[in-house]
């Protein structure tokens, strides 16, 4: 039996992740695992296997920066258009299970809906086009507009200037350890991870936050 992690009735405000939390992590690792490096592996004439061992590096070298989730800067970097990519492959962009009716719950409820993500604007606008996601929530904020990714204290700052919530009576979900270590840091009272951002991948151990496998799980009781 499912258990029930937040009394909703104590929550005003929803924060939510996009990959990995509504959408599928699927298709981000393929893009960064599969199809960037063999476009790479064409244009420097090694092997799969020799590019993923040549970029991985580089990828976590910036990890938890915004340079890591900055397309421009990896199309400078490779010398591959990554817009173009994701473009190309936007039709493996998926939805989570149950994620569409969570927030259609929520927003029946009266909740407040505010996206926050990591992603690129670009990146977000092409998964935008393929499933509509910013059309559930009254606010949509990028990384970007800050300055700072969501690991850092300064992002939390600015969504505290930016948005009228109240972090004592707000939900937050992500599938980040350091970014839900950054939204406990900033006072949110309910931080909840997810441990299958990817479907195609084995769960993830959260010890230190409540956890469900997917935000479905979250979804009303009496749903």
């Amino acid at each position: 039996m499912r258990s029930i992690l937040v009394d909703l009735s104590r929550i005003d405000t929803v924060l939510l992740d996009l990959d990995g939390t509504l959408l599928d992590l699927a298709y981000d690792n393929y893009i960064w695992l599969e199809r960037i490096p063999r476009e790479w592996a064409l244009r420097t004439g090694v092997t799969h296997e020799a590019a993923l061992h040549a970029l991985v590096p580089r990828f976590r070298a910036v990890e938890g920066t915004l340079d890591w989730y900055d397309i421009e800067f990896w199309s400078r970097e490779l010398g591959i258009d990554i817009a173009r990519v994701h473009r190309e492959e936007r039709a493996r962009i998926a939805w989570l299970p149950g994620a569409r009716q969570l927030l259609s719950s929520l927003r029946a409820l009266g909740k407040r809906l505010v996206l926050l993500t990591n992603a690129h604007p670009v990146t977000l606008a092409i998964k935008d086009e393929a499933t509509a996601v910013r059309g559930y929530f009254d606010a949509a904020w990028s990384s970007r507009s800050f300055g700072a990714p969501k690991e850092d204290p300064r992002f939390w700052q600015g969504v505290r200037a930016a948005e009228p919530f109240d972090p004592a009576r707000s939900l937050f979900v992500d599938d980040s350890p350091p970014v839900l270590q950054a939204a406990r840091a900033a006072g949110i009272a309910c931080v909840i991870a997810v441990r299958r951002p990817d479907t195609s991948r084995a769960l993830r151990d959260h010890p230190e936050f409540p956890a469900v496998d997917h935000i479905a799980d979250l979804l009303p009781a009496t749903h």
